[in-house]
């Protein structure tokens, strides 16, 4: 089995943000942290968590993205921890990328990030260019409010690669195709993931609140004809998708982010605090290793 990429579940209670599209707030779903140096067995855990690592390494993955239930940034002795997971392992990650809204990050946190952890690729998710309408649709805590700008240029002045990953809401639809993308580029965006918001089974608030403002599958087929007239098709990825060049910005356009339908390939395996590798962030039943 190949795994493209490990996603990681960084552990912690509670998001500060309330993001009106999240994913992990439409399902209940709990998994034990065991990655807590306070708890009796932690060396096991640590054991089998390091095993897991491995397991993902020895199937081709050599992309880790920290992610989770909460934004990574608010654990930070788990990053710290990380860091040196990565110096013990006998063949580390060589790409380490970060999801994240940007909550929180200023210059020396991405100096950590860059440093120490061994991030290379920031991959910060917008909802919208407008930062207060952004810091709404996220959640943020008022006084943790996000400045796109100034925060893509902290992380272009650290030389991370910045992947802008925009949810699409109806925001985005503002924007004829050549602006939003030139949106980006002012930005300083050296990869762009258009991403169609996930609905799950069921009713929620956040299925509720995608429906009312995503981009219609009009809006979305508009962008993806731009692409492939404007862009020069450069691969296919292992999961399906195709990956453009578009105003020297690579581009991807993502419609099944919760890699809901089967494939050889796994698109990522999920690492979570229980120290094991799921295949599906909705399905506890994917559980791999």
């Amino acid at each position: 089995m190949l795994i493209q990429s490990l996603s990681i579940c960084v552990p912690g209670r509670k998001c500060i943000n309330a993001c009106k599209m999240c994913v992990s707030r439409m399902r209940n779903d709990e998994y034990r942290n065991q990655m807590d140096c306070n708890l009796p067995f932690y060396d096991l855990y640590l054991k089998d968590y390091l095993r897991r690592l491995e397991f993902a390494r020895d199937n081709g993955c050599n992309t880790v993205m920290l992610t989770g239930n909460l934004e990574p940034q608010q654990n930070r002795i788990f990053l710290t921890q990380f860091g040196l997971f990565m110096m013990l392992m006998e063949r580390p990650f060589r790409n380490v990328e970060m999801q994240t809204t940007g909550v929180l990050l200023d210059e020396a946190y991405l100096r950590f990030l860059r440093n120490h952890v061994g991030v290379s690729t920031i991959s910060l998710s917008l909802t919208s260019f407008n930062s207060r309408e952004n810091d709404r649709n996220c959640g943020m805590p008022i006084n943790n409010s996000v400045e796109i700008e100034k925060l893509c240029a902290l992380i272009k002045k650290y030389d991370f690669t910045l992947r802008l990953s925009l949810n699409m809401t109806s925001a985005f639809t503002k924007f004829s195709p050549e602006s939003l993308f030139d949106a980006c580029w002012q930005l300083g965006a050296n990869q762009v993931t258009l991403r169609v918001l996930y609905e799950s089974d069921g009713e929620c608030v956040q299925n509720d609140w995608i429906r009312r403002h995503r981009a219609s599958d009009a809006d979305i087929g508009a962008i993806e004809a731009y692409i492939k007239e404007h862009g020069r098709e450069l691969e296919v990825l292992e999961f399906g998708s195709t990956r453009y060049s578009v105003n020297g910005m690579s581009v991807v356009l993502d419609d099944d982010c919760m890699n809901t339908e089967a494939k050889k390939t796994l698109k990522y395996a999920i690492l979570r605090p229980d120290c094991k590798l799921y295949t599906k962030w909705d399905d506890p039943g994917s559980l791999l290793f």
